[in-house]
């Protein structure tokens, strides 16, 4: 069986929380481990600006996901994780993909489409502080995906529409000058955890309602003592349907353990015993990584080192790629290639 190539990008505008782990960062990792996949992870900094306009926060927030990568144990050695930023290819394809891509089609784009539906709501220009970054990131996005041949992308039903973006400008790329892009198709786990936050709605950092995967065991205790719950007295059955606390035990235990806390659940446990037993069993799955990550977040150089590896072997992708692409629209050497 030949390898399928698989590509995941992270945006660098916040601290990673207990939604991103079970939902994409656990089983991202786990699948890397396949012998029939190869796998690129991105540092999505050039996306981060889109949304952000804090260096600072876009520094530590890199820092933070990459020391969160590693600490969970990404092979880079097999996967290839490098920062977008550090491959010049990148814009370089995003600007000539712009001069082929249809403006029309950046007009349907979900977050264009949202951010003008906004503004004429609130009665302003229909653009009004839209930027060309928001406007044009499904182009960047695209060459993110198309630079490095992936068949594969896993995206949440949301994003469905951004590999069908860059699937269409690859598709008209391929027409109008060579057969150049492999064409993506999006991967939607249906299955996937989409864990809940302390408000009972999905966990983000838009709502204010995350559980940061490494804070200290006292902040974890704490947050996890936060988690919305029901004015059910001890001894009174609860239902596990629709339960933050009981979908987050749910997201760590083993089965046998799920079973028994259903249990505990129909018998009537207290909201503060299983909150504790909650934290108790997060944090000993946290607690060896925690320990790594502080240990990576004390030594930025080492992940320095580590995402230039990774660049220098993106690139042993994006250069011949790029090369590719110039020849196909014109711009190459006088001498011929």
């Amino acid at each position: 069986m030949s390898e399928q190539r698989v590509l995941t990008g992270i945006t660098t505008t916040g601290t990673p929380h207990l939604g991103n782990y079970v939902g994409a960062i656990r089983p991202a990792i786990a699948a890397a481990t396949q012998p029939d996949q190869q796998s690129f992870f991105f540092l999505a900094d050039y996306h981060a600006l889109i949304k952000c306009q804090d260096p600072e926060q876009i520094r530590r927030s890199s820092l933070e996901i990459a020391a969160t990568w590693l600490a969970f144990g990404l092979d880079t050695d097999r996967a290839i994780f490098y920062r977008q930023s550090d491959i010049p290819e990148i814009p370089e394809l995003t600007w000539i993909l712009n001069c082929s891509a249809a403006k029309g089609l950046m007009n349907r784009a979900h977050a264009y489409k949202a951010a003008v539906q906004a503004n004429e709501e609130a009665g302003e220009d229909p653009d009004f502080g839209i930027t060309m970054g928001l406007f044009c990131y499904p182009v960047l996005m695209a060459a993110d995906i198309l630079m490095f041949g992936a068949q594969r992308i896993p995206v949440g039903r949301d994003q469905i529409q951004h590999v069908e973006m860059a699937r269409d400008i690859a598709q008209r790329f391929n027409h109008n000058f060579a057969d150049v892009f492999t064409l993506p198709e999006a991967v939607v786990e249906d299955n996937g955890a989409v864990l809940q936050g302390l408000d009972g709605r999905k966990m983000s950092k838009s709502y204010n309602n995350t559980i940061p995967l490494f804070e200290s065991e006292k902040k974890l205790r704490k947050s996890i003592n936060r988690i919305k719950t029901n004015l059910l007295e001890p001894g009174e059955p609860k239902a596990t349907d629709n339960s933050t606390l009981f979908q987050i035990w749910a997201a760590f235990a083993d089965d046998s353990e799920t079973s028994r806390m259903r249990q505990a659940f129909a018998d009537g446990i207290a909201w503060g015993e299983a909150k504790k037993q909650l934290f108790e069993l997060v944090n000993d799955h946290l607690a060896p990584a925690r320990g790594y990550y502080m240990e990576l977040m004390d030594d930025p150089g080492h992940i320095e080192s580590v995402l230039q590896k990774g660049a220098q072997r993106a690139r042993e992708y994006s250069v011949p790629l790029m090369q590719r692409v110039r020849d196909a629209v014109g711009i190459s050497s006088m001498g011929g290639r």
